[in-house]
Parts: C-alpha cells; sequence; structure tokens
C-alpha cells in the first residue's frame, strides 16, 4: 500500500469537513451559496485527484502566497462556488478543507 504522502492520482477524493473554520464559513454562506458549496462537495466526492488536478470548473490552484500550516506542504484553493474558493490541503486520499474566505482575494491572503 501507498504512504499517504504518496496516494496514486487515480484515488477517489476522501473529504475532511471537520475544520470548525471550515463549518463556520459553510454555515454562514446565504442558502444560495450553501446550496451550491454543497453540490461542489459533492462533485469532489465522486471524482479522482487526477480528476480533480484537471477540472476546469473547480480551478485546483496552489496558493503561494500563505505559509501552510506545519506539517502541510502546501496548500491549495478551488472554486467552490461561483464567487468563493475554498483553502484546502491533500494529505493523500483526502481533502481537508480548511475554509471559504468572504472573497477571492482572502484565499490568497490579499487584503
Amino acid at each position: 500500500m501507498n504512504p499517504p504522502e504518496r496516494a496514486a492520482p487515480e484515488a477517489t477524493v476522501r473529504l475532511d469537513l471537520n475544520n470548525p473554520v471550515f463549518q463556520r464559513d459553510l454555515f454562514g454562506l446565504q442558502k444560495p451559496e450553501r446550496l451550491a458549496a454543497l453540490d461542489a462537495l459533492a462533485k469532489l466526492h465522486c471524482l479522482t485527484w487526477h480528476q480533480v488536478y484537471r477540472d476546469k470548473g473547480l480551478r485546483w490552484e496552489k496558493i503561494t502566497s500563505l505559509k501552510p500550516p506545519s506539517g502541510v506542504d502546501a496548500l491549495y484553493s478551488l472554486r467552490i462556488t461561483r464567487s468563493r474558493r475554498a483553502v484546502a490541503y491533500r494529505e493523500g486520499d483526502f481533502l481537508r478543507i480548511l475554509s471559504i474566505p468572504p472573497d477571492h482575494d482572502a484565499a490568497y491572503g490579499k487584503k
């Protein structure tokens, strides 16, 4: 079996939605945005990692302007609604979502 950091790109995405900041952000969205975010999460749940990287709607991008937390190689942003991006990182097969900042620039650490 591959170690988590070397998981195969064909592996199905496993979602970790337990971060309290992410939960606060998700539950704080207006109903239409919240439903769109849940649709995006349902989509992610069905994709392989290779599909996530190639999906033009998700726009998976490495964030170079933010320092990742200790033990995390890099942070990424992905489109979660039309106007919001989520901040997340990959750990093995898990996509660990950290937050849904209020605007596009906030996802990249810009004010």
